[in-house]
């Protein structure tokens, strides 16, 4: 699963990325950096493609469908191999698609009491987005909330030391056909939510500190102890 990440960049950074990568020029005033710890129910840098432009903006981290009566039960991360025949995904499978943008991302590893935690992240240090689907939720009174998922898939062999699961994290080749809205091939678009190579990411152990949701300070993402 996904359930903690980061995007460690200054808004430079992130402004660069998107004007080479997806010709948005002008970022929005809401969006704040960097991130160093973020959780779910938080508002996530996401881009996705209007059939005309690439568009970025804020979506909220935990995905509730278009059907549900309320907003009790929010879905973190939604797994590639059923994302085409649950209820809950395969209409915006088609029809919503995003990515969600970082540079890094926390799991713990459960084969100790501790739960040590450790950040992956990829060699060369870029920013890359994870696949994901957005819905629109209108609650009883009319209000509207854009919600988010990050899509996970079996771990790379780095991340099987640690955990079974990992998010998709696409190429920027990979990212254009994801967002893409006039790709609705499921078969095309599942091929690309595979798991990452795992020769160009890395690993590393950090802080407890990123165990709590609250602490959103640069400690969590300096490694402790370098991993073998």
């Amino acid at each position: 699963m996904c359930g903690r990440y980061s995007i460690a960049v200054s808004k430079g950074d992130l402004e660069a990325y998107l004007k080479t990568n997806y010709q948005i020029e002008v970022l929005p005033d809401q969006i704040l950096l960097p991130k160093y710890n973020i959780a779910p129910s938080e508002d996530i840098i996401s881009v996705i493609n209007d059939g005309q432009k690439y568009r970025i903006g804020l979506l909220k981290w935990g995905y509730i469908p278009e059907f549900s009566k309320d907003d009790s039960k929010p879905i973190i991360n939604t797994r590639s191999e059923t994302i085409d025949t649950k209820t809950a995904f395969k209409k915006n499978f088609i029809e919503k698609r995003c990515i969600i943008l970082a540079d890094g991302f926390f799991e713990w590893e459960r084969s100790t009491s501790t739960k040590r935690p450790y950040r992956f992240s990829l060699k060369n240090k870029k920013i890359f987005g994870f696949a994901g689907l957005w819905s629109v939720f209108t609650d009883k009174l009319g209000k509207k909330t854009y919600t988010t998922t990050i899509i996970t898939t079996k771990a790379n062999s780095l991340i099987n030391e640690i955990h079974d699961r990992m998010p998709v994290i696409l190429s920027e080749e990979q990212a254009k056909k994801w967002l893409n809205p006039r790709i609705k091939d499921s078969i095309a678009l599942k091929e690309i939510l595979k798991p990452y190579c795992a020769q160009e990411m890395e690993l590393y152990e950090v802080s407890n500190n990123v165990n709590k949701v609250s602490y959103k300070e640069k400690d969590v993402i300096i490694p402790i102890k370098k991993s073998t």
